[in-house]
C-alpha cells in the first residue's frame, strides 16, 4: 500500500481522510444529490465504493431493506471478480474466507447400472491458468460487506440509506438544471414509514433487480424467451456418503440433474436441483415446490448415494429465463451532441439468466464498476457527458454474449446424457469455454476510450478492449516480486504502463529533446532509449496529458499513474538512473515515490509472457482495469490525441 505521503500514519492506512461531501456527511437523505444509486446489491455497492473515491460528487444509495443483506442468493465469485476485489483492497481477506474451486467433477449414469451414477471426469477448474486468482464461493452478503467497508473508509464516506425505496422518477431535460431527475422515494421503516418525498438527482443508477422500478420508469422492457424449466436451489448443512460432497459437480442421472457447489466454512453446500420442464399454464405452481420435495429429488438423482439434511439455511425455486433490455440507459438518441443519458440500469434490472454459469453477481459488479468511474469522471469535470454513452454500448453487448453462453450451458445442464453428442460432451464444453464464465471474454469495441488494434502486435498479450492480465515483475528499489496489475487501486486513476526498449536507464540524463545521451547500456546496441524521450514529453510538454489535464496543486500522478518496466534485472540499474516522470514527488512534503519502477524476471519474463515487443510499448489501462490502447514508445502525438478525446482541459 502507498501511504505516509501526507505525513506519518499510525492507524489503519486503509481509512482515508474524509474530503468533499464526505466531511460532515448528513445522515438524512438530502433534497439534492449528484448521483442516486437505487439498490444495495452487488452493482449498487461496487458503484458506491467506486464513487466514494470521488468525494466532490454527492452520492447517496437508497435500499428498501432496513439493514444489510443477511442471506445472499448469489455465491459464485469468478476470477475476474477477485481481480476487481484486489483493486478495492479486499481480495486477500475474501480469499481466506471463501471456498476455493480447484476441480469440477462430472457424474453420469453408470453404463452397467443406469439407475446409479459414477464419476466420469474431474478436470481442473482453470486448466489453462487464465488468472492467478482462484474461483471462489462466498456468500453475497459478505461481498457487499467488503464493498460497504471500502465506501465508508474512503474520502466520500458513503453509507447506504436503509429503509427507503424507489417509487418513480421523471427527467426534465429542458430545465437546464444540474439535477434534472425528480425522484419520488418512500420510507419503509422507522418513524417515517409510508411517507413519500421527492428529491432531485443529477443521475440515477438503477441496481434494483429483475422487477426494477427504475427500468419501468424509463420505459425499458425486458425481452427474451419465457422460462420453461424449473430448478430448486438449497443451501443446506447435511451428512452424505457422496464422495464429492466437497467438490463442485455437474451430476446427470436418470432422475434429473444437479449442479452441486460446496460453500465456505467446511460444511455448507448449495445444490441446484432439476425440477424438470414447466408445463404451459402452470401459473407458477412450480414455485410452491416444498423443500422436502427438493431434498427428495436430490436424493433420487444421486442414487446410490444419499443426503441427510440437518439444516436448511435458504432455499428457493426459480424458472430459467433469458431476457435483456435493448439499452441500459434512458437515451434513445445516441448521436454525439444529443442530450446525454441521465438514468442507467445495471445487473438483473437489464439482463436475467440462469444461475448455472455463476455469472449474475459477477456481471452485475462489472456493470456497476463501469458506470461508476464514468460518472465520477464526468461529475468531477474530467470528461464530457459523451463518456456516459459508452456504458450502455459496452455493457449491453457483454450481457448479450453472457445470455447466449448461458442458454447453451443451462440447456446442456438440463439435457440427459444419452441425448448429448457423446458421453464427455458436457465436460469438454466446460473445459474449452472456461475463459468465458471466468469473466475474461469481455472485449470492448473501439470508442472514445478504446483505440483501434493498429498497434496490437507490440503487445499481443494485452488485447485492446480486454481486461489487463497481470504478470509478475520485480520492483527495482527493493527487489520485491510484484504482480503488476495488483498495484492498481480503484481510485479513479488511469494507468500508463511503459514497457521499455532494450536500453537500460543511465546516470547520464537526457538532451534537450529528451533523448538518452548515454545511449544503451548494452554495448551491442547503441540506439538511444525511447523511454527517456517519452518521459520528458510526458513530464513537460504542453500536449502531454500529465501537463494538459493536471489541475493546479495536484501531484504529477493524480490523473494518470505511470509505471515503467525495464528489460533488465533489478540489480542492473538503480532508480536514480530512471527519468523523473517515473518517480514523481507526491503529497504535501513532495516525497519522491519510487515504487513504480520495475525490472524483468529471468525465469518469468513479462515481455515473453505477454508478447511485448523488445522495441517497447505503452499500454494504457482505464480505471476499471480494461486495456484502452497500445502505442509505440515514440507515438507521443498519438497518445496525446487519445487522451484529448478522454479528458476535458481545465477551464
Amino acid at each position: 500500500m502507498h501511504f505516509h505521503q501526507h505525513g506519518y500514519v499510525s492507524a489503519d492506512p486503509r481509512i482515508e481522510a474524509a474530503a468533499g461531501c464526505g466531511i460532515d456527511r448528513p445522515e438524512e437523505l438530502p433534497d439534492e444529490v449528484d448521483v442516486l444509486i437505487v439498490g444495495s446489491g452487488p452493482a449498487g455497492m461496487i458503484a458506491a465504493a467506486q464513487l466514494s473515491q470521488y468525494p466532490e460528487v454527492n452520492t447517496r444509495l437508497i435500499e428498501k431493506r432496513d439493514s444489510r443483506l443477511v442471506i445472499g442468493q448469489a455465491d459464485g465469485i469468478q476470477a475476474r471478480s477477485v481481480e476487481t476485489f484486489q483493486a478495492f483492497g479486499f481480495a486477500e481477506e475474501i480469499m481466506r474466507e471463501g471456498y476455493h474451486i480447484v476441480d469440477m467433477s462430472f457424474w453420469n449414469p453408470d453404463p452397467e447400472n443406469p439407475e446409479h451414477i459414477i464419476r466420469t471426469g474431474r478436470p481442473k477448474d482453470d486448466e489453462a491458468g487464465i488468472s492467478e486468482f482462484p474461483h471462489l464461493i462466498v456468500n453475497q452478503a459478505r461481498v457487499l460487506d467488503y464493498f460497504a467497508q471500502f465506501a465508508k473508509q474512503s474520502p466520500g464516506r458513503i453509507t447506504p440509506d436503509y429503509g427507503i425505496e424507489f417509487v418513480d422518477l421523471a427527467v426534465d431535460r429542458d430545465s437546464g438544471s444540474e439535477h434534472p431527475v425528480a425522484v419520488t422515494v418512500r420510507y419503509t421503516s422507522g418513524e417515517r414509514a409510508g411517507e413519500e418525498r421527492t428529491i432531485r438527482a443529477g443521475y440515477v443508477v438503477g441496481c434494483d433487480g429483475a422487477r426494477s422500478g427504475v427500468r419501468r420508469s424509463i420505459g425499458r422492457t425486458m425481452t427474451g424467451d419465457q422460462a420453461n424449466h424449473a430448478w430448486g436451489v438449497m443451501d443446506v448443512l447435511a451428512n452424505s456418503d457422496f464422495p464429492d460432497i466437497r467438490t463442485k459437480c455437474a451430476i446427470s442421472s436418470k432422475h434429473g440433474n444437479i449442479l452441486h457447489i460446496p460453500r465456505e466454512g467446511g460444511h455448507l453446500f448449495r445444490m441446484y436441483v432439476d425440477l424438470g420442464e414447466v408445463p404451459e399454464g402452470d401459473q407458477r405452481k412450480v414455485r410452491q415446490t416444498s423443500i422436502d420435495d427438493i431434498i427428495a429429488k436430490a436424493n433420487a438423482i444421486i442414487t446410490p448415494y444419499s443426503l441427510d439434511v440437518k439444516n436448511v439455511a435458504w432455499h428457493s425455486v426459480y424458472e430459467v429465463g433469458h431476457r435483456l433490455t435493448d439499452a441500459f440507459d434512458d437515451a434513445d438518441d445516441t448521436t454525439p451532441g444529443a442530450p446525454s443519458p441521465r438514468v442507467f440500469i445495471t445487473g438483473d434490472a437489464c439482463h436475467t439468466h440462469s444461475a448455472k454459469a455463476g455469472q449474475g453477481m459477477n456481471v452485475s459488479m462489472q456493470d456497476g464498476f463501469n458506470i461508476a468511474w464514468k460518472l465520477g469522471q464526468v461529475l468531477s469535470g474530467r470528461s464530457s457527458q459523451e463518456l456516459l454513452r459508452t456504458y450502455s454500448a459496452e455493457r449491453q453487448v457483454a450481457a448479450k454474449n453472457l445470455i447466449d453462453f448461458d442458454k447453451e450451458w443451462s440447456t446442456l445442464m438440463a439435457t440427459p446424457q444419452e441425448e448429448l453428442p457423446d458421453a464427455s460432451y458436457l465436460e469438454d464444453f466446460y473445459v474449452k469455454t472456461a475463459e468465458f464464465p471466468a469473466g475474461f471474454m469481455t472485449e470492448y469495441a473501439e470508442s472514445m476510450i478504446t483505440t483501434s488494434t493498429e498497434h496490437q502486435e507490440l503487445s499481443t498479450g494485452f488485447p485492446v478492449g480486454k481486461r489487463f492480465k497481470s504478470a509478475r515483475v520485480q520492483r527495482n528499489c527493493d527487489g520485491n516480486f510484484i504482480h503488476l496489475g495488483h498495484e492498481a487501486r480503484a481510485d479513479g486513476r488511469w494507468r500508463v504502463y511503459v514497457f521499455a526498449d532494450a536500453a537500460a536507464p543511465t546516470l547520464a540524463g537526457t538532451d534537450a529533446d529528451g533523448a538518452d545521451t548515454a545511449g544503451a547500456a548494452d554495448e551491442t546496441d547503441a540506439t538511444p532509449s525511447k523511454v527517456a524521450a517519452l518521459a520528458a514529453w510526458l513530464e513537460s510538454d504542453p500536449a502531454s496529458p500529465l501537463v494538459k489535464f493536471r489541475r493546479e496543486g495536484e501531484d504529477l500522478d493524480s490523473l494518470l499513474e505511470l509505471s515503467v518496466i525495464y528489460q533488465q534485472g533489478h540489480t542492473e540499474f538503480s532508480f536514480p538512473d530512471v527519468p523523473t516522470a517515473f518517480r514523481p514527488h507526491v503529497g504535501e512534503f513532495g516525497l519522491e515515490y519510487v515504487e513504480k519502477i520495475y525490472a524483468t524476471l529471468d525465469e518469468e519474463d513479462i515481455f515473453e509472457a505477454r508478447g511485448i515487443s523488445r522495441d517497447g510499448a505503452v499500454v494504457v489501462v482505464r480505471p476499471d482495469q480494461y486495456v484502452s490502447g497500445v502505442f509505440p514508445l515514440d507515438a507521443h502525438e498519438e497518445i496525446g490525441r487519445f487522451f484529448d478525446g478522454v479528458f476535458l482541459p481545465e477551464q
